[in-house]
């Protein structure tokens, strides 16, 4: 394993800051930087979560960092392209990629529910793999998020947070998003591209995105893909006036 550079440690450092994990020498900050360093995840998820609970949608933050944290989780045959896009309709939400995640975890858990009664384990994976062909979702994809799942909310409860979800209300998971991934935030420009707020990147949208022809004016990524372009992936539309007001701290500096 390779020693980090010190550019990539300072810039580590300056993410723990922002995200308010230490303290300004240097320590945990207590209570939300000894909560993140509880969480086996990225710092950005793991304050995603703690920040949830104050949104209300803990139940809808721990199935999106489930499934961001695996590959993939749709496929398209080259020869079922046409059939793979109208099936993955039934999942796509108009906001963001964030929400079509969740619509899918969502979906599985209902079907595993009503045909997983009283049936042996291996039963109960050959269903599994059934439904994620029937939907073209990546199964090994789909069993690695659950098993995170299972495991970030066995830790979740054991810090004491209560798993509530936010029901018909997705503002609340809206502004959460925001809130968390604030240093993802990016602007649409003229030309129709986007720039990225914290590094000022041009970036575009990837085509696998669900809102590869969006023209909202901002919106937040988890995921850049840096080719022969910098494309980005895993997006959800918000308000611009949301990120002055959840992340003072650094867009006041920014302006």
């Amino acid at each position: 394993m390779e020693k980090p550079s010190r550019m990539a440690i300072v810039k580590s450092l300056e993410e723990l800051f922002l995200l308010g994990a230490l303290t300004d020498d240097s320590k945990l900050s207590d209570p939300v930087g000894h909560q993140m360093a509880k969480l086996p995840l990225d710092p950005v998820y793991s304050k995603a979560l703690i920040l949830s609970s104050q949104f209300n949608c803990l139940e809808e933050m721990l199935i999106t960092v489930a499934m961001l944290s695996v590959e993939s989780i749709f496929y398209m045959p080259r020869d079922k392209q046409d059939e793979a896009k109208n099936v993955i309709k039934h999942f796509a939400s108009p906001e963001g990629d964030h929400i079509t995640l969740i619509n899918v975890y969502r979906s599985c858990d209902e079907f595993l529910n009503k045909a997983n009664v009283n049936i042996s384990k291996e039963k109960s994976l050959k269903n599994l793999r059934k439904w994620c062909k029937d939907n073209f979702v990546n199964a090994r994809s789909l069993r690695h998020a659950r098993d995170v799942h299972s495991q970030i909310q066995s830790h979740i409860k054991q810090m004491g947070f209560q798993i509530s979800s936010c029901g018909e209300d997705m503002l609340l998971f809206h502004r959460c998003l925001a809130a968390s991934f604030f240093l993802n935030a990016a602007l649409r420009q003229p030309e129709g591209t986007y720039r990225a707020l914290s590094s000022g990147q041009v970036v575009q949208i990837h085509p696998t995105s669900l809102l590869c022809r969006t023209k909202a004016d901002c919106i937040i990524f988890n995921e850049l893909l840096r080719t022969n372009q910098n494309y980005i992936r895993n997006i959800t539309v918000i308000d611009p006036m949301w990120l002055a007001e959840l992340a003072p701290h650094f867009f006041a500096a920014q302006d």
